[in-house]
């Protein structure tokens, strides 16, 4: 991520080997479960089952109530009808899981909406809305890596979240023809439910119905073509590669479009809204050279397809949703273009379990622009290091160690500058065809994977023949300003 420098009911589905159960009904807030009959809940369903209710939370501690236990997912087919004169949202997501226990019940992320019922493996469960949870009891216990399906309807108005500490607002935000869709960090709940962290990563088809004349526009690549009738498209995407719930998006709107290829063989889509038109053919041409030289730098794009979409609501932010980085509401010049395609490498292909370590996203993806200026023969790498570190010892920066980021201030300047002043030390020490080959053999070994920390320290030390803790150290985790390098 970089800054600005229907009355249809939705359902959503998660797969597995489940029996029957009475169907509920919850909406948008409270946590009272109401069976299909009118009678309460029987309490003592989850006692009857030999398993263990899954976790509420994935288990980062930074956000305990992101994501969920108990099963991991492989795919999500979210089938998604939106009217934006309404703002009312409704489809039909599949899920497909696999249990990570014995499991007796599990939850769902969901933020806001009504839920009309849920059924696990087709048959009518039990469920109840707390918070942020939805909590599915089903009717027999899912054994330990076992598939199951789930299928939640619901139906209402999505609600970004507004006001946050760490992007302001973020997740599934109307627009005026359409909706922005970013959700870093955990803003993906307030469109689908599913497990809400990065750590759980998942294939994704979308089917998205809109009125004629919106674009919908998803992760990966379209499927088919667009299909018109009564008033309605309906458009089918697929992101076949492993994708953090953060970077699905479903952004509609009127919008331009180019597509090609790149000059080394990528997919290439650009949109832009009307408003934008005079920067279509140069977020095309500058995704496309940008996408190809990082394929040098980095090792072989890792996806399908490349580009950008600028929309115009007025984020002054961007952020690299997987195969379609969004700019909201401006012209991105290079370095913002740089940033968001680097991250492809690192943050989408190569993800982080836990939120203290996005240092590795966003610090590599900072030092990726000064890379791009660089070769195009600006300022250097090694200018802008100095220029950065120029700052006065007491400067914010300094107090601020970007190798534990801070749940309430993720998106610190730190985490992104210093972190990419952090590279450029360990480039400096180890020299560059150590350096580079690091940052290959990083992208080789973790392909689609999680990375952490200390496996980048242990990979650099180990490519590099260098004892690195005192670098890494002074740089990631002092709060003060480092003199090592």
């Amino acid at each position: 991520m970089a800054s600005g420098r229907l009355a249809v009911v939705a359902t959503a589905v998660l797969i597995g080997t489940i029996g029957a159960c009475g169907s509920a009904s919850q909406g948008e807030s409270g946590s009272t479960t109401v069976v299909a009959d009118g009678s309460m809940p029987d309490d003592g369903v989850a006692a009857r089952h030999a398993g263990r209710a899954g976790a509420a939370g994935i288990g980062d501690p930074d956000f305990p109530n992101d994501g969920n236990g108990g099963y991991d997912v492989g795919h999500y087919r979210l089938k998604i009808d939106y009217d934006p004169e309404r703002k009312y949202l409704s489809g039909v997501a599949g899920i497909q899981a696999k249990a990570t226990q014995n499991l007796s019940r599990f939850d769902l992320d969901l933020s806001g909406f009504t839920v009309g019922k849920v059924t696990v493996n087709g048959a009518p469960a039990r469920f109840s809305r707390s918070g942020d949870e939805l909590v599915v009891t089903p009717p027999r216990m899912i054994p330990d890596r076992s598939a199951f399906t789930v299928e939640v309807t619901y139906a209402g108005e999505p609600k970004p979240v507004r006001n946050s500490p760490n992007l302001g607002t973020y997740g599934f935000i109307p627009t005026s023809d359409g909706a922005f869709v970013a959700c870093e960090p955990n803003g993906a709940r307030t469109w689908f439910p599913g497990n809400d962290h990065p750590a759980d990563k998942a294939r994704y088809d979308f089917e998205i119905t809109v009125p004629e004349g919106v674009t919908a526009l998803a992760n990966g690549e379209q499927v088919g073509s667009p299909v018109t009738s009564d008033g309605k498209t309906t458009y089918n995407w697929r992101e076949s590669h492993p994708m953090a719930s953060y970077l699905a998006t479903v952004t509609m709107g009127r919008f331009e479009l180019r597509e090609g290829r790149t000059a080394l063989g990528t997919k290439n889509v650009a949109a832009v809204d009307p408003r934008y038109s005079g920067s279509l053919n140069r977020l095309y041409n500058q995704s496309a050279k940008i996408t190809d030289y990082w394929s040098k730098v980095f090792g072989p794009y890792p996806f399908s397809s490349t580009g950008g979409v600028i929309d115009d609501f007025p984020a002054g932010y961007a952020l690299e949703n997987q195969t379609k980085p969004m700019y909201g509401g401006f012209n991105p010049g290079d370095d913002v273009i740089a940033h968001e395609l680097a991250h492809q490498w690192f943050g989408d292909s190569m993800s982080i379990r836990r939120w203290r370590d996005l240092w590795l996203n966003e610090g590599f993806a900072t030092y990726a622009e000064w890379l791009w200026s660089e070769h195009k023969g600006n300022a250097s790498a090694e200018r802008i290091f100095r220029n950065r570190y120029a700052v006065d010892s007491g400067a914010a920066i300094w107090k601020y160690a970007p190798g534990r980021a801070k749940p309430d201030d993720l998106f610190n300047d730190s985490v992104y500058t210093r972190g990419a002043m952090t590279l450029h030390a360990l480039r400096q020490r180890i020299g560059d065809p150590a350096f580079f080959r690091v940052l290959k053999t990083w992208n080789a070994e973790h392909k689609y994977g999680y990375v952490t920390t200390p496996e980048f320290v242990a990979l650099s030390e180990r490519i590099s023949g260098k004892q690195l803790d005192d670098l890494f150290d002074a740089w990631l985790f002092t709060p003060r300003k480092p003199t090592t390098w």
